[in-house]
């Protein structure tokens, strides 16, 4: 095993929108927020080959209801990303996107992956 780190590197970033609890995006699903935000990364890359994709991290903070089904592998479908790519969706509370960032960073820099989405995704109005 080589001792080497791998450069990662960030080549796309969107921002969901804010809203608040009950707010105007009260009846957006989640998955469907996390769709907009991947295919607006990757709708900057139409050159990407879609089917060298690793993997999608997903950091959600309350995975329940609508949020609570692999946020990830949903989202990324919705976003049309093919059937052969995986997703994993992960809990760090509130630093949960941020974690996502840094684990799909790490695989990379340890030579598991060479292409990684990662992304957060949350909507407060989904909470019991």
């Amino acid at each position: 095993m080589s001792t080497s780190r791998q450069e990662a590197y960030i080549i796309s970033a969107k921002r969901l929108p804010v809203g608040k609890k009950n707010g105007q995006m009260k009846s957006t699903r989640p998955d469907d927020l996390l769709a907009a935000a991947l295919g607006a990364c990757l709708g900057h890359l139409p050159e990407l080959d879609r089917t060298a994709i690793d993997d999608v991290v997903v950091g959600c903070a309350m995975p329940e209801a609508e949020q609570g089904m692999n946020m990830a592998r949903i989202g990324l479908l919705l976003a049309g990303l093919p059937q052969s790519v995986p997703g994993i969706t992960i809990n760090r509370f509130c630093a949960s996107g941020l974690q996502a960032v840094a684990y799909a960073a790490q695989r990379i820099q340890l030579g598991e992956a060479d292409l990684m989405l990662a992304a957060g995704a949350e909507s407060m109005s989904a909470m019991p």
